[in-house]
């Protein structure tokens, strides 16, 4: 009688137990479920236009929605850049002119985006937009910080290119590899309104860079990349390269869809991208570690690991979902 009485106590103590987990499970849920935002498109009026130095006016910034009046837009997320953002400057504006001296129908903008910094990033772009003109570069100056992916993302929304690049202030990718992604994108998006996004990679460089770092660092990496392959996105070795080119029509598509704004953005884009059958690609780009990096080791890697997991719950529960176009 003892037994009987201890397996029905084990009993009711296990469905207790399961029906608890499952109230829980339930109760999650439904806080992801219900707590979910939409993306963030909210722009300051200040955010919406940008300065002309030569004549001293502000104007507005286009829309992505309007027709493409350019063939290239890099979009450069700038935070307390004021060192490193010349240095690519310069190394973009030398490439873009070797381009045009061998197409002239060659066009192209570069939109500076300060992100809130405390430095003086934005009087540096615009010291460059004086002596170019806002034709070719123009500045969008955040009101407040929003981190990289709300950057990027203000910045494609600006942007008049048919082509969408968004490449790091610190020139860590050689821009001259953008002819490579440009191949793959054509290859890819034949048709005006096909779309396509391409990575630039540093995948073939995992070897040098495991034997080059800590032991710490080396398992944040690998634990990084399995949460991404194993709760968002298949197939791309390179998820977090900041160097990607994309068709306007996917862009589009892609940030008017995007929540996270911070260092997993990266991972939500090609996710968005793989839901929406996308062509992606990957091409291996010369890159090289500059000093300087924005991002704090431990709390960056903490921050992404939970934007993984709310990419992954919020779409499974549907309270993220990718959004349509404004017509």
């Amino acid at each position: 009688m003892f037994d009987h009485l201890f397996h029905m106590h084990t009993e009711c103590l296990l469905c207790w137990g399961g029906g608890l987990v499952a109230l829980i499970g339930i109760g999650v849920f439904l806080f992801i479920r219900f707590t979910s935002s939409k993306p963030n498109l909210t722009r300051y009026d200040d955010e919406k236009t940008f300065i002309d130095p030569q004549s001293g006016k502000r104007l507005p910034f286009p829309s992505i929605l309007s027709a493409p009046t350019l063939y290239l837009s890099i979009i450069v997320p700038s935070y307390n850049e004021e060192e490193r953002l010349p240095i690519m400057l310069d190394e973009t504006l030398e490439y873009m002119k070797e381009r045009q001296d061998k197409d002239s129908d060659f066009s192209f903008e570069i939109i500076v985006v300060d992100d809130g910094s405390k430095d003086k990033t934005s009087q540096v772009a615009l010291q460059y937009s004086e002596k170019h003109g806002t034709e070719k570069i123009r500045v969008l100056t955040l009101v407040k910080n929003r981190g990289k992916g709300g950057a990027v993302r203000l910045g494609m929304l600006s942007a008049r290119g048919k082509l969408l690049l968004f490449a790091d202030a610190d020139a860590a990718t050689k821009i001259s590899d953008l002819i490579r992604l440009e191949d793959a994108v054509h290859k890819d998006a034949p048709n005006k309104d096909d779309m396509a996004v391409c990575c630039g990679s540093r995948a073939h460089l995992q070897d040098k860079a495991v034997a080059e770092r800590t032991l710490v660092r080396n398992f944040l990496m690998h634990g990084f990349h399995f949460v991404v392959w194993f709760l968002c996105v298949r197939g791309i070795r390179d998820t977090q390269c900041g160097f990607k080119l994309l068709t306007r029509t996917a862009a589009t598509r892609i940030f008017y869809s995007l929540h996270v704004d911070r260092w997993a953005f990266d991972v939500e884009l090609l996710y968005i991208a793989q839901q929406l059958k996308m062509s992606i690609s990957e091409v291996s780009v010369n890159w090289q570690e500059i000093d300087g990096s924005k991002m704090v080791p431990l709390f960056s890697w903490i921050q992404m690991a939970k934007d993984l997991v709310l990419i992954s719950l919020r779409y499974a529960s549907g309270g993220w979902r990718i959004e349509d176009v404004p017509s």
